[in-house]
Parts: C-alpha cells; sequence; structure tokens
C-alpha cells in the first residue's frame, strides 16, 4: 500500500478525515512542504491528493536524498468532489478514487518508433510558404512546394518546387509527396537569372519566376533567352515528381488531410499567423527518434473480414478516421493490416470489432476492468458504512480534454456555485486514453460490478465517425438489457468543446435532480477477459440470472448492427452444398461427415454475413438477436436432407436435394436428354466408365 497525503487545501474541502483514514493537511505545498519532502525520503510510494502542484512536487522528487520507491502518483478529488455541491456526502466518492490512485500500474506495451532527419516540406502559397521556410532553414532541412507563385528568395538556399499536389501519405519520418509540374519553368533548373523576365514582351513573368499563362500570348521569347538553361519548356511530357519528407507543414486553405486526427509529423494550420507561429515551434522539436504505445492488438485467426474472396465484417476499416487500417486478401482469405506509425489510439476499431479480433491495448480491458471494479466495491463499502445504499455512475471520458472540461467545471462550481454545478457524489470519473476506446464489453462489465449506469463523455473533438460508433454500441447494449427486462443504463452527454462548462454543468444538474440510482444485479466477482466474446458472453451470463424477465423461446430481437444473433434458413432452397460452412470465420457453421446435416451454434457467430453472400441459393439471413446463453451454447441443425447414392456403384457424391435441383435445371436442356441425364445420377467415375461403355 502507498502512503497518502491529502491536502484540503486551506480547509476549502469538508473533508471527514477519519471517514477517510487518512491523515489531512491544508497546505501540503506550501508551509506544510517538509511533510512531503520527508514521506519522499520514506520507504513507501506516494500518491498525493493535489493535480495542481504536480511539477512542484515532481520537482521536490527529483531533489530528493534517496531515489523513490516509485513514481509519484496523483488525484484529483478537489474539484471532481471536494468543490462540488454535494461535498459533504462525498466521502465514498473520495475513497474510491484514494484506492483507484492506490493500484498497480498497467503492464507496459510495445512501442512504435519513429525517425525524423528535420526533412520538412512546406506546402501552400509562395508568399506564404516562402517567409517561413527563410524562418525555418536554419534549423530544419526545408522544401518548399509553392502551389501558388511567390516572389523567390534571392539566396537559393533550399529547393523550391511548384505545381498541385496529387498524393501526400505517410507519417513522421516518412511522408511520400507526389505533385504535378504545372508551369512551363521548372524552378529546380532556373538559375533565377531573369533573362526570361527582360524578353517577355506581355510582362507574364514576374520574381516568382513562374509564366503567368492568362498572360503569355505564345511568343516564346523566353525559350530562346533560357535556351542555355532549358529551364522552360512549353512541351513539357513528364510533369510528374515526387519525393520523400521526415515533415509537413501544409499553409493551403484546403489541406490534404482532413481527418479529425492526423499523422505524426503532419501539420495544417491554415492561415491564421499565430496558429502557423505554433506550428512551426512544434516542427522545430521533431527532429530525432521517437516513440508511441502500439495502442492495438490484432488476431488474425478471429477476424470476420473476408472469406474465400467475399468481404464480410468492414467495421474497423469504416470506422477508422486515420486511414490506419486497410483491408488485405490472399488466396481468398481476407484479413486486415493496420500500420502502428497511422495508429493514434482512438480505440474505434476495438469497440466496433464483433469478434475481438481488434483488441485495444493501452492499457488492456483486463486491467480496466480491475481498476473499474476497485472503484465500485470501495464506493459500495463506503457507502454502507453511511448507510447508503445508492449505487455509483461511471463517467467515462477521454483523459486529457475530459480532464480539463471535469477541471474547469469544479473549479467554476466552487467560485461561481450559483451558476454552474460541479460532479454529484454519486458520480466516478473514469479517465481512458481515447472516449472511442471502450464497447460493450466494458460497459456491460461495469454494470456487472455494480454501478448503476455508464455514462460517456464527449468532448466535441472526437471524430464524427467516433460518435456514430459509440451511439450505435449504447443503442445495441440497451437492447440487450431491455430484453433482460433492464432499464436503459448507457448514455452519453455531448459537449461542444472541453471548455463548453455551461452544457456539462446543466448533464450534472440533471443527474444530481434525478438522483442516484439502483445497480441492476449484485456485484460479479469475475475478472474481465482480453477476449471480447469471452467477457460478453460472462458478463450475459451473469445478467440473465438476475434478469427481471425471461428470455422467450426464440430469443428477442435486436438491432441490426448487433454482433450476437443467429440465422434463418430456408430450407427448401437450401441444397446442403456446405459453402457457408468454408466460409464461416468462426466456426459457427458446422458440417456432418457421415451424413448431409448443416449445424449451428449460435455462440460462435459474430454476424459478419460472409455465409449469407456465398450462399449459392440465397438461402441464408441474418438473424440479429439475443437467445439464453444455454441456448447460444448447444448445436443445432438448420437442415439436413438424405444422401444420394450414385446409381452405378452405390456410393454417396452428393445429397437428394443437391441431384434433384441439378436434374431440374438440366434436364430440359438437349444436351442432357436421354442417357446423358441418367449420368447426372452417377459418381464421377461411373459417369467415365458409362460414355466408354456407350461410345464402344
Amino acid at each position: 500500500m502507498s502512503q497518502k497525503l491529502v491536502c484540503n487545501c486551506n480547509g476549502t474541502m469538508p473533508l471527514d478525515a477519519r471517514a477517510l483514514g487518512v491523515t489531512m493537511h491544508t497546505s501540503l505545498c506550501r508551509q506544510e512542504i517538509g511533510i512531503a519532502i520527508q514521506a519522499m525520503n520514506g520507504n513507501d510510494s506516494l500518491v498525493i491528493a493535489c493535480t495542481q502542484e504536480g511539477a512542484l512536487f515532481n520537482e521536490l522528487a527529483e531533489q530528493s536524498e534517496k531515489p523513490l520507491i516509485a513514481p509519484l502518483r496523483f488525484v484529483n478529488i478537489r474539484e471532481v468532489a471536494g468543490w462540488t455541491q454535494e461535498a459533504k456526502t462525498s466521502g465514498p466518492k473520495i475513497a474510491a478514487l484514494l484506492a483507484l490512485a492506490d493500484m498497480p500500474e498497467a503492464e507496459p506495451v510495445p512501442v512504435v518508433n519513429y525517425e525524423s532527419q528535420g526533412r520538412l516540406l512546406i506546402v501552400g502559397p509562395g508568399n506564404q510558404a516562402l517567409p517561413w521556410a527563410e524562418k525555418l532553414s536554419d534549423s530544419l532541412d526545408v522544401s518548399v512546394l509553392c502551389t501558388e507563385p511567390g516572389a523567390l528568395p534571392i539566396a537559393r538556399n533550399f529547393p523550391t518546387y511548384t505545381g498541385e499536389v496529387t498524393k501526400l501519405d505517410g507519417y513522421l519520418g516518412h511522408f511520400t509527396v507526389d505533385w504535378n509540374l504545372q508551369n512551363p519553368i521548372d524552378p529546380e533548373m532556373c538559375t533565377r537569372c531573369g533573362a526570361c523576365v527582360e524578353v517577355c514582351p506581355e510582362g507574364a513573368i514576374d520574381d516568382s519566376f513562374q509564366i503567368d499563362l492568362n498572360k503569355c500570348k505564345s511568343h516564346r521569347d523566353c525559350i530562346t533567352a533560357c535556351a542555355g538553361i532549358g529551364a522552360i519548356n512549353f512541351d513539357r511530357v513528364d510533369r510528374q515528381r515526387s519525393s520523400e519528407f521526415d515533415l509537413i507543414m501544409d499553409l493551403r486553405a484546403n489541406p490534404q488531410m482532413r481527418m479529425s486526427q492526423t499523422p505524426q509529423g503532419y501539420f495544417a494550420p491554415g492561415q491564421d499567423p499565430f496558429e502557423q507561429s505554433l506550428v512551426a515551434n512544434q516542427l522545430l522539436g521533431l527532429v530525432g527518434e521517437f516513440e508511441k504505445p502500439k495502442y492495438f492488438a490484432y488476431n488474425e485467426k478471429v477476424c470476420a473480414h473476408g472469406r474465400n474472396g467475399k468481404v464480410g465484417c468492414n467495421a474497423c476499416i469504416d470506422v477508422c478516421s486515420t486511414g490506419a487500417i486497410s483491408s488485405l486478401f490472399k488466396n481468398g482469405q481476407g484479413t486486415v493490416e493496420v500500420n502502428p506509425n497511422l495508429c493514434m489510439g482512438c480505440g474505434a476499431c476495438s469497440t466496433v470489432c464483433p469478434s475481438g479480433a481488434m483488441r485495444y491495448n493501452y492499457p488492456s480491458v483486463p486491467h480496466q476492468g480491475k481498476e473499474i471494479k476497485t472503484l465500485a466495491t470501495v464506493f459500495a463499502a463506503e457507502s454502507a458504512k453511511a448507510k447508503k445504499s445508492s449505487a455509483p455512475t461511471l463517467l467515462l471520458h477521454t483523459l486529457k480534454a475530459g480532464t480539463q472540461a471535469l477541471d474547469s467545471l469544479g473549479r467554476s462550481a466552487h467560485l461561481r456555485p450559483k451558476q454552474f454545478e460541479g460532479l454529484p457524489s454519486f458520480v466516478l470519473p473514469y479517465g481512458i486514453e481515447h472516449i472511442a476506446s471502450t464497447g460493450l464489453d466494458l460497459w456491460l462489465g461495469a454494470l456487472s460490478y455494480g454501478f448503476s449506469e455508464v455514462v460517456l463523455l464527449l468532448t466535441g473533438d472526437e471524430d464524427p465517425s467516433y460518435r456514430a460508433a459509440l451511439e450505435t454500441q449504447i443503442d445495441l447494449g440497451n437492447a440487450i438489457l431491455a430484453a433482460y427486462g433492464f432499464d436503459a443504463r448507457l448514455s452519453q452527454i455531448q459537449l461542444g468543446s472541453a471548455s463548453d462548462l455551461q452544457a456539462a454543468s446543466q448533464a450534472m444538474s440533471k443527474l444530481r435532480q434525478r438522483g442516484a440510482l439502483s445497480a441492476i444485479c449484485s456485484p460479479a466477482s469475475f475478472g474481465l477477459s482480453n477476449q471480447k466474446r469471452e467477457t460478453i458472453e460472462t458478463v450475459l451470463e451473469h445478467l440473465q440470472k438476475q434478469a427481471k424477465v425471461a428470455l422467450p423461446a426464440e430469443g428477442v430481437a435486436l438491432p441490426q448492427s448487433s454482433f450476437l444473433g443467429g440465422l434463418k434458413i430456408n430450407q427448401d432452397a437450401c441444397t446442403l452444398c456446405m459453402s457457408c460452412v468454408g466460409s464461416c470465420p468462426e466456426g459457427a457453421l458446422l458440417d456432418n461427415l457421415d451424413e448431409p446435416k448443416l449445424s449451428f451454434i449460435e455462440k460462435q457467430c459474430v454476424q459478419c454475413g460472409i455465409c449469407v453472400q456465398t450462399c449459392p441459393e440465397q438461402a441464408l439471413a441474418l438473424a440479429p438477436r439475443l437467445q439464453t446463453v444455454e441456448q447460444r451454447k448447444q448445436k443445432v441443425e438448420l437442415n439436413e436432407t438424405k444422401p444420394f447414392h450414385c446409381i452405378g456403384c452405390g456410393k454417396v457424391f452428393g445429397t437428394a436435394k443437391m441431384v434433384d435441383l441439378m436434374l431440374m435445371k438440366l434436364g430440359a436442356h438437349s444436351a442432357f436428354a436421354g442417357e446423358a441425364l441418367e449420368r447426372l445420377k452417377m459418381c464421377s467415375d461411373c459417369r467415365v466408365v458409362d460414355m466408354v461403355k456407350k461410345e464402344t
């Protein structure tokens, strides 16, 4: 256990030191700083309940007489609990937050490496790009691509190109840019001698050393003047240019990359000089070797992207806003490929993945499950001591933007309590790397641990595809809960931005006026798994045992977005060709070696739809639904028929339905009249023997 240093910030919070089991300080960062220094020289790891003075405490830690047992950890109880309208009843929440801060850190994950040599390309109008190139060329290896002409500098201190960008992709240290040289003058060959300017009768050439084709009357005197250099060519055939860069500063009004999270090393500050200066400052620091976490883990074996050349699940590709995920087919087998350098860690791919093939790893679901379980357990225990029975609300938020919003709201609620309301005492905030990175496995897991509801706080900077994905998953989760007779317990709060405190205050006011809800079930003891389907099945079994209503035998219909469900089959159309069995990526469809029989295990089905696309008779259809855990585990027969025996040797070579269908379709054709039609009832060996006999 760690030693906890709790500061009551000049006594502005109504904290109960005895109930919390800690020693309370009032000026830990000022008059009582010696207590913090003494603790740093002790033998315990430290948790400091003050995030405002983190820089100060970290500096003191660096100056301590001996190395710390572990890095300092900080937890904010002031803005999210002590400075709210319900501070006096926030004891259980504070205890839970302190317990969370005392938990072991997540296991380290692999890293993704970048290397930048400072090769910067500035793209944009010459009158903007060239001045920035002059400023940055002393520190970076600068090149300029002028999309509009601009006066070229006298000294050739950096390469200057002109043209229209046709392709721009990549990431920090590995950008590839293609452009089309549209002007007759190639600025890389041009010596800027000015001979063409002097002889041009229309004045179509100026100090940008580009020809204004609207003014040019095709006298071509400039070509003669430039003959020794050869920089001017009106009939140039090869106009395509390409090069690689480490960094991109895109100053165009319509930048190349419009996604919400652009790749590392790409900056599009627009036309604002202040924003441009901020980007320029960032660029100076992006030379050298860098690393970031590898946010995801991918299990190709359970991926339902494609089989037999058919595309099934495309969810991760559709939701990724950075273009990091692409389709990959090899020998008919479809998988996805993730470029870790382009991945920005939103985690939406794992949220929408039906099979769990794509897994968020920073941190893992099992680690988050342990932390959430601790929050719920400690809150319940402390509430019981206070003789309260309310269950907490889990408020999930993006770590950086969400923390900023909640901290600002807490401070405003403290300083202007008549205008703003902070978090209710039953709302426990939990920061994650990105709000899109969690899905139904964690949300339903939280409900099974004793949380009454899960609320997602969106701060307005999320890509629209992420918001849509979260809304879809929330609807699906609430539909599952409704099937068991529970009320909707998954929702979201949408802010315009992290500084949209009025909307945040209104949302907290609604929660406070409504009051805490009761838990939907008794707390579960199991842990969450890295395998998404396994976690979902475990949670469903727990919820089913305490459901308010029993599921009907036919199950309950779920939204079309569901990754839970079964199959409908037209038995009359199905010939049991078993093509669906070979296409199923999850092993949900099974054949039988002894007799023509098609079986199905619903638990394995992820509703990818590959079997539906593969079926030549179009006899299959998806049936998104929720059945009991017992039904989902059972192997059920979808269709069966009698085997067809060769009329020659008696060997089984197909099904009765398949042969009947073949005879019906081909019987009317002249090529299969008489004996030829009878051969369709033979196996391949007997068919050849019969044909040879008839010919002799």
